[in-house]
């Protein structure tokens, strides 16, 4: 199956600019496909510099009345924003479904958790404020204000279209901000819907804007002299491209990457809590998430008795059409789907066991669909690329290990370091590996520690470019620049030149 299909008479998403669709200079356009389906459903048009410079140029242009709006009027902005998602967060829930292939409960599920930066931001007047201390010298005070950046930018992810990008520009349009966003071309409808509700919501023309592209419109942001931030999360080569680039052109710079998430299970876990997290974790939407569990370590004792019930509950899966009420729907393209699947002849010709092969499933769906089935391998060597590469779908490892240290010692050798997770009835075992494991996001009988808005998204390692991780107190931080104040206000007493170093007295 191949998901390069004869060009035919298909609607063309534009950019968003000034409040509206707007088309640009450029002819060239990308597929958008119904993963479910295997079938064009539009086209999206591709920036060129020229349309990307266009549209920072009407942010820069937004961003100097908007900079100079109250707290209370972005905070309103963003509270009718939230309202109007949350009464038609079905739709978007639609859009994805039909653009990224995900299932309406995770599409819907995933609104959500964006919906709680959200809310989150909408506190900005408590996480800007800046401190004040007084008569630091005689009738000398210091304070410190925190102000926006200017326009940033933002690169968002085909595996959450909508979710990514309400992490970033909630902050930053709450910060005072004005935001480029690049979606993936994969699945882009959710950022002109999402840019449409924006302005329903009264934020002014021209503050939030969106391009569409390839790596053209990603250059074009990264090299912008108008272009003061990037926020990005995507694969790790990427990342580091993002990030090296950017900061070569002067930007401050998060860039999330890639994962290979591993979850410890001990011999004193509870394994049907364990088998059930594994399942949730490795199979929800088709494996395409930063942080899905992919490999398993599971301790010898119980590695048998484990991998049973995993297998158990793999074969009640569903797969099939996302709006059918299915478990797990196709993976976003046929050729992502094609590299994946090319994993399962590679575990057999590395020594490991194909457990369940998700080649052989039953698709509730159409059979042109970007279809692979839950996939469970044992015995996985830590050599084989089953193990080492990040492989973004359905595809499960276990690999066998003597006890918590050997366990560990795999987890801290990784070059990923997003999330992790151990499954344990001892106390003592999951505070240790809380302290030792060398990772960004740690669960403990949790198999997604994706932390809540009011803390910070982000890993170690390869994991994560740049200083500063996503939402939470670092998103405030990434997105305004601190400033220090001296004040002294003179009385007429004052007078007299001194020219000896200013000293605190």
């Amino acid at each position: 199956m191949t998901d390069t299909l004869p060009r035919t008479e298909t609607a063309v998403l534009d950019h968003w600019m000034n409040g509206a669709p707007w088309a640009g200079a450029s002819d060239r356009t990308g597929q958008v496909f119904n993963p479910a389906l295997g079938t064009v459903q539009k086209e999206v048009r591709y920036a060129t510099r020229e349309d990307v410079g266009a549209v920072v140029d009407a942010a820069s242009a937004a961003w100097a009345q908007w900079r100079d709006a109250s707290v209370a009027k972005r905070q309103a902005v963003l509270f009718s924003f939230r309202e109007l998602l949350n009464a038609r967060k079905e739709e978007l829930a639609e859009i994805l479904t039909a653009e990224h292939g995900k299932v309406l409960a995770d599409a819907r599920g995933e609104i959500a958790r964006g919906m709680e930066v959200v809310e989150f931001a909408c506190g900005v007047g408590h996480l800007t404020k800046g401190a004040y201390s007084e008569n630091v010298s005689t009738d000398v005070d210091v304070y410190t204000l925190r102000q926006p950046l200017g326009v940033v930018g933002i690169i968002s992810p085909f595996n959450f279209p909508a979710m990514v990008p309400l992490w970033f520009f909630s902050i930053a349009l709450a910060a005072g901000n004005a935001v480029v966003l690049k979606p993936s071309e994969k699945d882009p409808s959710a950022a002109n819907w999402l840019a449409g509700l924006l302005t329903e919501a009264g934020l002014p023309d021209g503050v939030f804007n969106v391009v569409h592209g390839d790596k053209e419109a990603v250059d074009a942001l990264l090299e912008h002299p108008d272009v003061r931030a990037i926020s990005f999360v995507g694969s790790t080569p990427i990342a580091k491209y993002v990030y090296e680039t950017a900061t070569a052109h002067g930007k401050r710079v998060q860039a999330l990457g890639g994962a290979k998430n591993h979850m410890l299970v001990l011999p004193d876990a509870d394994l049907d809590l364990a088998a059930d997290a594994a399942v949730n974790a490795g199979f929800g939407s088709a494996g395409e998430r930063c942080m899905a569990i992919s490999v398993v370590l599971a301790v010898d004792a119980i590695a048998d008795a484990f991998v049973a019930k995993v297998a158990e509950r793999m074969a009640g899966l569903r797969v099939g059409d996302g709006t059918r009420g299915c478990d797990m729907g196709p993976l976003i393209t046929g050729q992502h789907r094609d590299k994946v699947a090319s994993y399962i002849d590679v575990a057999g010709s590395d020594g490991a066991t194909v457990v369940v092969d998700g080649r052989e499933v039953d698709v509730d769906g159409d059979a042109n669909g970007f279809w692979l089935g839950p996939t469970l391998i044992d015995n996985v060597p830590t050599e084989s690329t089953v193990y080492t590469d990040e492989i973004f779908g359905p595809v499960l490892s276990v690999v066998r290990v003597d006890g918590y240290e050997e366990g560990l010692g795999i987890i801290n050798a990784s070059r990923y370091g997003n999330g992790t997770a151990i499954f344990t009835n001892d106390g003592g075992a999951a505070r240790r590996f809380q302290r030792e494991a060398t990772v960004g996001m740690i669960g403990i009988n949790v198999p997604i520690p994706v932390p809540v808005a009011y803390h910070s998204f982000g890993g170690w390692k390869a994991s994560l470019f740049g200083d500063a991780k996503a939402y939470g107190p670092h998103g405030f931080d990434f997105f305004t620049a601190e400033k220090a104040v001296t004040s002294r206000w003179l009385d007429p007493s004052h007078g007299g030149i001194n020219l000896g170093f200013p000293q605190h007295d």
